[in-house]
């Protein structure tokens, strides 16, 4: 029997509310690390979706393509121009 109450997007995911959740929970996340999409809802809406964790971001570096990209003579701004509206590396304001 399917739910006609939900949206389409939800009908493809468990869904438990939060005391079913707290008492399920090792089951829950055992369908999350296999693909299942579980969703937490609280007064019947969805609230929480439980997703696997990837690990940190790696933070970004400044200037890791420094020297990688190269622009045409044809380019839209001068350096001037650039620098005007972005700054540059020795600009104070910034920091």
């Amino acid at each position: 029997m399917t739910d006609q109450t939900r949206p389409d997007y939800l009908k493809q995911m468990i869904i438990r509310n939060i005391s079913e959740a707290k008492a399920q929970l090792s089951k829950l996340i055992a369908l999350v690390l296999k693909g299942e999409e579980v969703v937490i809802s609280k007064a019947g809406q969805p609230v929480v979706k439980l997703v696997i964790h990837r690990g940190a971001v790696k933070s970004r570096q400044p200037g890791a393509l420094k020297g990688a990209i190269v622009f045409k003579g044809d380019f839209e701004f001068s350096t001037e121009e650039l620098t005007e509206l972005f700054g540059d590396e020795n600009d104070q304001r910034k920091q």
